[in-house]
């Protein structure tokens, strides 16, 4: 079977594509290479045995969408992670984001219905909930003001999938993730952005490497015990394997609903300084940092309840935010090579 990752040569999208390689489906990667490189192809292949289909694709272009349908008429399923994904910038432009984002979105969809293509697995975020009243969130949480356009983006695109998976015969799951960190155990593959980084732990590594002079910390006076962010911290190679257990579950038609919603994380929060501490136990390498004013956009802190997955999907995270942190450093010291 077949199945088209839309941004999988990004972060997240190269690990689920080596995971559904590993579990024996035909992928192809669909990308425009804005925020990713075309050498992960080779390192996918390095890992699986394996080289998945690409093709170069602007998504958001209603033209270079069809293209990737017309290719390949064998898609039986879509895992969309394409989109502009930086809080900080989506504030500074929201039209942006909303262009892409939601085009990207709509175009797939479209193109699904003309093909037949029946199953869509969202990548979606722990931002629509937006600031939450209580801890930990379900996916029955309400879905509140969004704190940035980029979250805004993601609530608006799971309303649009409750309305369209009422009216044709796509059928969808929408993973809700938390903060996915860490990196592919064989150190081959992980998140390197184009420019300076807008996550936590590439901010890290790349300082720790000497490539960047000082990490900033947000904000040293939210009601939390050390006085920044709590996150929910996710190691990639866990977040990758929810993705392939929901293709397959709405491959094998187990879906209950037509749309269905699943927190992906730990079920625990980790500050700022707790990451900063963990990589510095984990690595043996003092980490130049400073206080900085908050940033516009941030909530202040989340974590999931995983419950629901863990019966629904038979999912669990499995590793620990010092395998997180460690493995972040292990593929930062690859790239210096």
């Amino acid at each position: 079977m077949r199945i088209l990752t839309t941004g999988g040569t990004g972060f997240i999208g190269s690990h689920t594509t080596v995971e559904l390689q590993n579990a024996g489906f035909d992928v192809v990667i669909a990308d425009n290479l804005s925020n990713s490189n075309e050498q992960v192809l080779d390192r996918i292949e390095k890992i699986t045995g394996k080289r998945p289909a690409f093709i170069k694709a602007d998504l958001s272009c209603p033209k270079e969408c069809k293209q990737v349908f017309d290719t390949y008429k064998d898609i039986e399923g879509v895992i969309n992670f394409a989109a502009y994904k930086a809080v900080g910038e989506s504030v500074e432009k929201p039209i942006m984001y909303y262009q892409n984002n939601l085009g990207i979105f709509l175009n797939l969809v479209e193109n699904m219905k003309n093909n037949g293509v029946k199953y869509f697995v969202q990548s979606s975020s722990c931002t629509v909930y937006g600031e939450p009243d209580s801890l930990p969130i379900k996916e029955t949480s309400p879905v509140k003001k969004a704190t940035s356009p980029y979250g805004h983006t993601k609530q608006i695109v799971e309303e649009m999938l409750s309305f369209i998976t009422a009216s044709t015969d796509i059928k969808a799951i929408a993973l809700r993730y938390f903060n996915p960190i860490g990196a592919h155990e064989s150190a081959l593959i992980g998140e390197l952005p184009n420019g300076v980084p807008n996550n936590l732990l590439p901010f890290v590594t790349q300082t720790a490497a000497g490539i960047r002079k000082e990490l900033k910390v947000f904000g040293n006076d939210y009601p939390t015990p050390d006085g920044t962010c709590i996150r929910d911290y996710i190691h990639v190679v866990d977040l990758a394997k929810a993705h392939v257990v929901a293709v397959k579950r709405l491959l094998e038609n187990k879906n209950k609903e037509n749309l269905e919603f699943f927190n992906i994380g730990t079920g625990k929060g980790f500050s700022v300084l707790e990451i900063i501490n963990s990589f510095e136990k984990t690595t043996g390498v003092k980490l130049p940092w400073s206080f900085a004013p908050r940033r516009e956009g941030d909530i202040i802190q989340i974590w999931a309840d995983t419950k629901y997955a863990e019966e629904e999907l038979g999912w669990k995270a499995q590793e620990t935010l010092d395998t997180m942190t460690l493995s972040s450093w292990k593929w930062q010291q690859a790239l210096d090579k």
